[in-house]
């Protein structure tokens, strides 16, 4: 089947607001909403929205056994695992067990995460 599909539209629009989930634990701090899953592979495309002040360091930081990418979209988020500010346009590509977080921010910050739950780990070419 793949992953889902949708024409265009545009979840960061205010009458778009009930598509946003709060995650577990974090109400109040941080929303998601998935863009696109498959439910075979567990792939999915999603929007993670810290909101102003939004501090994940009550969960520590996380690793996944499936690679993972990042981009910052908007605002500014501090990743503790690498003691670095990520701002705009700030991408990485995670391997399987890579430990990143937590995460906190001041002015909040707007993340576009695709994940692939269902890939083996791959090793990294050799420089």
């Amino acid at each position: 089947m793949g992953k889902t599909t949708t024409p265009y539209w545009n979840p960061l629009v205010a009458d778009q607001a009930h598509h946003w989930r709060w995650l577990d634990g974090l109400e109040g701090q941080v929303q998601e909403l998935i863009l696109s899953q498959d439910a075979a592979t567990g792939e999915i495309t999603r929007l993670t929205r810290f909101l102003p002040g939004a501090d994940t360091t009550t969960f520590g930081g996380k690793a996944h056994p499936f690679p993972e990418e990042i981009m910052i979209v908007s605002g500014r988020l501090f990743d503790a695992a690498f003691a670095l500010w990520l701002e705009p346009g700030h991408y990485a590509s995670r391997p399987p067990g890579e430990v990143h977080g937590p995460f906190r921010t001041d002015e909040g910050a707007l993340v576009l995460d695709i994940s692939f739950p269902g890939r083996s780990p791959t090793a990294c070419p050799s420089a």
